[in-house]
């Protein structure tokens, strides 16, 4: 059976990028149609006419976006992923009769032993659609922080906050496990099944450059863990410690837990234990047998805090997701645990605009979505944290409509506001702000009525690239979209682990880095400070979103911080202009530094937000950029500043899907 693969084309010679759309037509209808205007300016009528002929050839034009990828196209299932190996690890699972969730199992774990900014000892986020109950559920397999890690024990060492790398930044595991759970309440396959792509990538494969670069890059603090040296580096003491691209990459502790995995799994099976049973059978024997001993083992080795009890108590949790509507739009996030919120409540304060007749990408249309980023962003670094441990976040309030009107009043068009701080959402739910006495030591205005400030202090206006928080600004990881024709559709944005990854004893396994998303001072956030058996807040943030009752559109990116502000972006481009899925990922976005980081930065100064700096597509017209420095921006520029979207289209019209994969990185897509 010949399948259809997402390649990508050479680059059109007059095109760069998706970038402003269709930009030499649109020079050369404006050229065209001006030249008549003038030879005919004393006729009105017919000027008038022209100039409609031209505003309509200039909307023809701006949607008719040539792309770098194809769209995708499918009808039985879609299958996108970060890797293009772990996209084909997706395809021949739906080809062995699996459904969505069978495939995007089988492309995470082809993506973790790939070491696609993730690894086996990292985090999984995931959105389900349910089609037999009709529902979204979400999956929440992030691990806490373990036995030991508190304020007092990260400061007694000199931390601001929880360190980047290393075995102290590491939460348990949660991919095995949301893996195992994902697989056993909603797949139809087994688990020998379902990893056996990711087995033989672990037996050895070749790798690609991006990652043995990698690899390479971070070899310095690789050395300083035995275990990561083993595998990372098997050159040392030549001048390339790393592999090479194209060497045959063999991970063979990987192999041996993941074959440890499968037999706990098959010995059940052989023991009359049912298909779930059996599965839990292997995840029980990674969070409780010999692996998770092992595992213990080489952390605790390394200075590590994970205990077996730490790892025994941990197990994913199926929540409710939260959801607003945008104009007949039923739009799901992950809760606020996650930055998902953030989208949810962007989109609340944009409904009270009318995007549509500012135009794509104008000065005021940016001006606004950033205005409203640093709103719903400001809430989110007060406000979000595990709602499984106490205090409470205000939710309800944060999402009301209500609420996002009147934090919508607070946009000022004529300039950007570098103080906008947190709002207080409290009184939207009919309670008083506990807050307000640390609000006003930060320095934000208690008085609602009134704009809330930012402390003078955190307010930056540096126009040097600071590339190492730029960094820190997009680290990535990687997204799963998954689709099939009986209705399944999975959205997920696992991380953890990345490169340079502490592996832990002889497992093959790199420890998560998520503790560095905690802070230290409740001053930061009061719902985000560390405590054991905690969640930290992350940035990791799947999508989906259903119309009339029917999945409409899956999507998900990488890229820290920006995740948010990306997708945000992409559903507009679709929603709002009428893009197509390949359009919206590869089309222009902005992307701002007025929030705090979440991840890197050993002290506060390396977190603090930029307010102004922004970042736009280098072929922004210089009467946009001109009037956003008028307004207070401070500008640089990229030649892609979409962010590797994956993203599936749902066609009911007439029974197919649409995949998009942006031509931000090596994310890669494959439909039947």
């Amino acid at each position: 059976m010949k399948l259809v693969k997402h390649f990508v084309p050479k680059k059109y010679p007059d095109q760069n990028q998706a970038d402003y759309w269709g930009s030499m037509t649109i020079n050369s209808i404006t050229g065209f149609l001006f030249l008549h205007l003038s030879l005919l300016s004393k006729i009105y009528a017919m000027r008038m006419f022209l100039l409609s002929i031209l505003i309509f050839a200039l909307v023809l034009t701006s949607f008719s976006q040539q792309t770098q990828k194809p769209v995708l196209h499918g009808k039985n299932w879609m299958a996108i992923t970060g890797k293009p190996l772990a996209a084909t690890a997706g395809a021949i699972t739906f080809q062995k009769g699996g459904n969505a969730v069978d495939a995007a199992c089988a492309m995470l774990a082809a993506t973790c032993t790939m070491w696609d900014v993730l690894s086996w000892g990292g985090e999984t986020q995931v959105l389900l659609y349910n089609p037999k109950t009709k529902k979204v559920i979400a999956i929440n397999a992030m691990g806490v922080a373990p036995t030991g890690a508190t304020p007092e024990f990260f400061k007694g060492k000199g931390y601001n906050f929880p360190p980047e790398y290393g075995p102290l930044a590491a939460t348990t595991p949660g991919t095995p496990g949301g893996l195992c759970y994902m697989l056993a309440e909603y797949g139809t396959m087994s688990l020998k099944e379902v990893l056996a792509p990711a087995m033989q990538l672990a037996a050895g494969y070749p790798i690609e450059a991006q990652t043995a670069n990698s690899m390479e890059r971070g070899k310095a603090r690789i050395k300083e863990w035995p275990y990561s040296k083993k595998v990372f580096l098997p050159h040392i003491g030549e001048k390339r410690e790393a592999p090479e691209a194209g060497e045959i990459f063999i991970q063979k502790d990987l192999l041996q837990t993941l074959t440890k995995m499968v037999e706990a799994e098959q010995d059940a099976l052989k023991k009359k234990k049912s298909r779930k049973e059996a599965i839990m059978a292997a995840y029980n024997r990674f969070y409780k047998g010999d692996i998770a001993k092992e595992f213990v083992r080489g952390c605790q080795e390394q200075g590590g805090l994970i205990t077996m009890e730490d790892l025994a108590k941990w197990k994913p949790i199926e929540e409710e997701p939260m959801k607003v509507n945008y104009k007949g739009i039923d739009v799901y996030k992950l809760q606020q645990w996650t930055q998902g919120p953030v989208l949810l409540q962007s989109l609340n304060i944009l409904e009270n605009f009318d995007l549509k007749s500012m135009g794509y990408n104008t000065s005021k249309y940016i001006h606004t979505i950033y205005q409203t980023m640093n709103l719903a962003f400001a809430d989110r670094d007060f406000y979000y944290g595990d709602p499984y441990f106490p205090p409470a976040e205000p939710m309800k309030g944060l999402l009301s409509k209500e609420y996002a009107k009147k934090r919508a009043s607070f946009i000022n068009f004529e300039k950007n506001d570098a103080l906008i701080g947190p709002g207080d959402p409290y009184p939207y739910e009919g309670k008083t702000n506990p807050y307000l006495q640390l609000m006003k030591q930060r320095g934000f205005a208690t008085d609602t009525t009134k704009r809330n400030f930012m402390p003078s202090h955190d307010i930056r206006n540096s126009a040097s690239v600071d590339h190492e928080y730029m960094d820190r600004l997009w680290r990535g990881t990687t997204s799963v979209e998954a689709a099939d024709k009986e209705g399944w559709v999975v959205s997920i944005t696992p991380s953890g682990g990345w490169l340079p990854a502490c592996i832990a004893g002889n497992t093959g396994v790199g420890m998560s880095q998520r503790m560095q998303s905690f802070v230290l001072d409740s001053a930061l956030n009061p719902f985000n400070v560390v405590a054991p058996g905690k969640r930290p807040r992350v940035t990791l943030t799947p999508t989906l979103a259903l119309r009339d009752g029917k999945p409409y559109l899956s999507f998900a990116v990488q890229g820290g911080d920006t995740q948010d502000q990306n997708l945000l972006q992409f559903f507009l481009n679709v929603v709002e202009f009428g893009m197509n899925v390949q359009q919206a990922a590869e089309a222009a976005n902005i992307n701002s530094n007025q929030l705090w980081l979440s991840l890197g930065g050993s002290k506060t100064d390396d977190r603090k937000p930029k307010p102004g700096n922004i970042l736009l597509h280098d072929k922004t017209p210089e009467k946009v950029r001109n009037e956003l420095k008028q307004m207070g921006y401070i500008l640089s520029f990229d030649d892609r500043t979409s962010g590797p979207i994956n993203a599936i289209y749902f066609d009911w019209k007439h029974g197919s899907f649409w995949g998009g994969s942006s031509n931000h990185g090596e994310d890669y897509g494959i439909g039947w």
